[in-house]
C-alpha cells in the first residue's frame, strides 16, 4: 500500500520522535489545574527529560455529568509547563476546532482517540483540518477490534499530506475483557506493526490495564514484542485525580516501573545462537508448509461433504457434529499442552471457512 512506501524512515530511525527507542509518553489523563501539571511535569522532566508530556483537555465521557476536561484553558497550561521544563507536549483532538486551538498554543504532538478513530467521518474532518501542517499525529486503535478502521484512519491522514504519523495501541473493548479495562489483542497490534513497519507504534498500557498493579507486566510484554514505546498516565497525586484515578501512577512509581524493565535486542552477534535459530526457523517453515497442505486437503473434503448435503437437502451446519469435533480437538490439544482457548479460536476459524466452502460449492461429487 502507498502508506507503507511513503511514511517516515525505518522503525529504528524515526527522527521526529525524541531520543530514540523506546519512546515515552507520560503525563496525567486530564489537565486539572496549572499546579497539577507543573508538579507532575517537573518530576517527570527530572528523570525523563526526553519524554513527551501528555494531558487531555477535552475529556468527553461515556455518560455526562462527570469531569469532562477544562477545555481551551488547559492548552495554555500544557504549553507553559512544556516550555518551562523543556518537554514536548501532546493532547487529544476530536474536532477541527480542537486542532486549530492546539496549533495556536504550540502543542507539539496530537493524538486521535479511540472513540474518534471508530468514525471515518470524524477522522476525515480532522484530516482536512490538518492539511498543510507538519505536526505529528498519533492514531489510537478504535474501541472494537477492527484492524481496517485503524488502518483507514492512518490512510486518511496520509492522504491529507501528513508525513509524521504514529499509532497508539490502547486495547479494545470486548464483552469479556478478562482482567483488563480493555483487552490487549496483541495480535492486532502486531499485525499493524508488520503491515506498516515505518510507523512508530506506542502501547498505552494505562488504558489496557485500567488499574495500576497490571502496568509492570503489560509494559514488559510491550517491550518484549518490540513496540516502539510506552504511554503511561502519570499524576503527582493519582488518588485524587479527576479522571481515571485507578490507572495512573506517581512519577516516583513510574521511575521504578521503567527501571524494572528488561530490554532485549532483535538480533544477536552470537554465531552459535544464529545457527541454532536458523535451524529452528527452518523446522517451523517446514511445519507451516505441512499445515497449509493439510488445511487444503481438509477444505477439499469439506467441499465434497457440502455437495452431498445439498443433493440430499441436508443443512450445512450440523451443530452436534461440530460440538463433537471441537470437544475432540480441545481434549487432544490439552493432552499435548496446548491452550484450550487457542484451540477453540483456531477451530472456529477453520469451521467458519468450512461452512463458507460448503455453502458456495458448485462442483459435482466425484464418482470414484
Amino acid at each position: 500500500m502507498e502508506l507503507e512506501k511513503e511514511i517516515g524512515k525505518s522503525r529504528r530511525e524515526i527522527e521526529w520522535l525524541p531520543n530514540g527507542r523506546p519512546h515515552y509518553i507520560f503525563g496525567p489523563c486530564s489537565a486539572e489545574s496549572p499546579e497539577q501539571l507543573d508538579q507532575t511535569a517537573a518530576q517527570i522532566a527530572s528523570k525523563f527529560p526526553h519524554a513527551i508530556f501528555r494531558a487531555g483537555v477535552w475529556k468527553p465521557r461515556t455518560r455526562p455529568n462527570s469531569f469532562e476536561g477544562v477545555g481551551l484553558e488547559g492548552l495554555k497550561w500544557l504549553s507553559e509547563v512544556g516550555k518551562k521544563y523543556g518537554l514536548k507536549t501532546a493532547t487529544e483532538v476530536a474536532q477541527p476546532s480542537h486542532v486549530e486551538a492546539a496549533l495556536k498554543e504550540g502543542i507539539d504532538f496530537l493524538w486521535i482517540g479511540a472513540r474518534t478513530t471508530v468514525s471515518p467521518f470524524s477522522v476525515q474532518a480532522l484530516a482536512e483540518a490538518l492539511k498543510g501542517t507538519d505536526i505529528p499525529v498519533f492514531v489510537k486503535n478504535p474501541l472494537h477490534p477492527e484492524l481496517s478502521l485503524w488502518m483507514g484512519a492512518l490512510e486518511r491522514l496520509k492522504s491529507a499530506g501528513l508525513k509524521r504519523i504514529g499509532a497508539i495501541h490502547r486495547g479494545f473493548y470486548l464483552a469479556d475483557n478478562k482482567n483488563y479495562r480493555n483487552f490487549p489483542h496483541w495480535d492486532l497490534a502486531v499485525q499493524l506493526k508488520a503491515r506498516y513497519p515505518e510507523i512508530p507504534l506506542i502501547t498505552d498500557i494505562s488504558h489496557i490495564a485500567g488499574k495500576r498493579e497490571l502496568l509492570p507486566q503489560l509494559a514488559q510484554r510491550a517491550i518484549n514484542l518490540d513496540m516502539d514505546g510506552l504511554l503511561i498516565e502519570t499524576h503527582h497525586d493519582p488518588e485524587n485525580a479527576l479522571s481515571d484515578a485507578d490507572q495512573q501512577v506517581t512519577p516516583g512509581t513510574l521511575t521504578e516501573l521503567i527501571g524494572g524493565l528488561t530490554f532485549k535486542t532483535v538480533s544477536s552477534d552470537n554465531q552459535e545462537f544464529q545457527n541454532k535459530l536458523d535451524i529452528l526457523r527452518a523446522q517451523i517453515d517446514k511445519i507451516d508448509e505441512d499445515l497449509i497442505d493439510k488445511l487444503a486437503l481438509r477444505m477439499g473434503i469439506a467441499e465434497e461433504i457440502g455437495i452431498y448435503k445439498k443433493q440430499n437437502k441436508v443443512t450445512i451446519l450440523q451443530l452436534e457434529r461440530w460440538q463433537q469435533i471441537l470437544n475432540n480437538v480441545k481434549e487432544q490439544g490439552n493432552y499435548l499442552g496446548l491452550d484450550r482457548t487457542f484451540i477453540e479460536k483456531l477451530y472456529n476459524v477453520i469451521h467458519d471457512e468450512s461452512i463458507r466452502i460448503q455453502t458456495d460449492s458448485k462442483k459435482e461429487p466425484s464418482e470414484d
